[in-house]
């Protein structure tokens, strides 16, 4: 039977409902009988024994010249360089690490969700170790298996300096869940400490992308092209064939599947760091004001005025929202003067660009004048050239802004002298 057949065979796993332990029977093997170990061995993997029960540990090498996307993993250890020169902080930076501290992790389970049904069948990393890239995959041959498994990953990895994709929402709870059942027999499981590639994709590239799926990053961002990968939801399937069947051919795909996950991690981090340390030549100004504004919003005011100056010039969308993350920036700051030129910058896009940013910018400006430059008249022009722009908007729908707004009118009536 062909792995298509057999994987049409076992797609009613996937919606039933049930848990893994219900669907894949525990299965005890004996140091003599590892199925298949002649098929595992041509694939650099060997067997890692606890008592009388195993995991599988498969081990792969890269020289650091190896190119996977736009860049060799030499690049990685410049951008590890160039975070211990910066003085700016971020939540990406590697600053007091040397590469090979970084650990690039990742898993395979036997479903999305959460809870004690859901196994994790492959544990994934990779680190540089001297003059390569080295990459381990931990692999449950049985459900039975789970103390092996834990016992030879926590053994070997740094869970201070994951890096991950998703992995504070996902793969660490599913590693914590799993790990209350072999606790007593595997080491004791730290506090985890990361760097979440997932959400830093999700803020620079969400207006270009359908999805922040790794795959569609990958393919649109980092020039990796996958050949033959096999979709990760057939990963359970999969999985569940093997352990019936014990054939790893099915189970080769999957690992080289979680390999390209694990490796383009790499890749994502080396290129989040360049663009993130303005060493990233063809940088858009969109990801250039994606950078200012996430400095900005960590108060890494440096970084993110010399980001956002550099593209504030110009009559597109980008320019005029660098502008006003600018304002913001110097309002901070008491830069009134600063603050107001942009603002009235902004006003002078208005029907090009974010109404809401156009109407904030009213209402800051107005603000000013009433509070700061006591030009009350300007302040009220202000504020109902604001009120004119978003009548009939959903912005007018939010009874807090349109209460602001008569408040305001009311008080510079009074202050003014005006009957409202």
């Amino acid at each position: 039977m062909s792995i298509k057949n057999k994987l049409q065979r076992l797609k009613p796993h996937l919606n039933s409902g049930t848990s893994s332990q219900e669907r894949i029977p525990e299965i005890k093997t004996s140091p003599e009988e590892i199925p298949y170990l002649d098929v595992w061995t041509n694939e650099n993997v060997a067997p890692y024994w606890v008592d009388n029960n195993y995991c599988l540990i498969r081990e792969v090498r890269y020289p650091l010249m190896y190119k996977h996307g736009k860049y060799a993993f030499n690049d990685f250890l410049a951008a590890v360089k160039e975070w211990n020169k910066a003085d700016n902080a971020h939540p990406l930076s590697a600053k007091g690490h040397q590469p090979e501290d970084l650990f690039f992790f990742d898993t395979e389970t036997t479903g999305l969700g959460g809870g004690t049904g859901n196994t994790i069948f492959i544990l994934g990393y990779a680190r540089v170790q001297g003059d390569e890239v080295v990459l381990k995959q931990h692999i449950l041959p049985n459900p039975g298996a789970e103390v092996p498994l834990f016992k030879s990953f926590l053994e070997n990895v740094d869970y201070t300096t994951l890096v991950t994709y998703n992995g504070k929402a996902f793969d660490w709870p599913q590693v914590k869940t799993r790990h209350v059942f072999v606790k007593e027999h595997v080491p004791k499981l730290p506090e985890f400490g990361h760097f979440d590639l997932y959400h830093a994709a999700r803020r620079m590239w969400k207006h270009r992308l359908e999805r922040a799926k790794l795959s569609i990053v990958e393919k649109d961002v980092l020039g990796i092209e996958r050949q033959d990968d096999i979709p990760g939801f057939l990963a359970p399937m999969i999985y569940f064939d093997f352990v019936e069947r014990k054939n790893p051919e099915g189970m080769l795909g999957i690992l080289k599947h979680n390999e390209i996950d694990i490796l383009s991690l790499i890749t994502l981090y080396t290129h989040l760091s360049f663009q993130l340390l303005n060493k990233d030549e063809f940088m858009s100004e969109r990801e250039t004001y994606e950078i200012g504004r996430w400095y900005a919003s960590l108060g890494e005011r440096t970084q993110a005025v010399e980001s956002l100056s550099a593209i504030m010039d110009g009559s597109a969308e980008e320019n005029f929202l660098a502008q006003y993350v600018l304002a913001k920036q110097y309002k901070k700051e008491k830069n009134d003067a600063a603050a107001k030129s942009l603002w009235e910058n902004i006003m002078e896009a208005e029907g090009r660009i974010d109404t809401k940013v156009v109407f904030d910018s009213y209402m800051e400006a107005a603000k000013l004048h009433e509070h700061k430059l006591k030009d009350y008249s300007k302040a009220l022009e202000y504020t109902n050239r604001g009120y004119k722009l978003i009548e009939g908007t959903k912005i007018a729908e939010n009874t807090r802004i349109m209460t602001d707004i008569q408040r305001r009118k009311n008080r510079l009536y009074k202050k003014m002298g005006i009957l409202a």
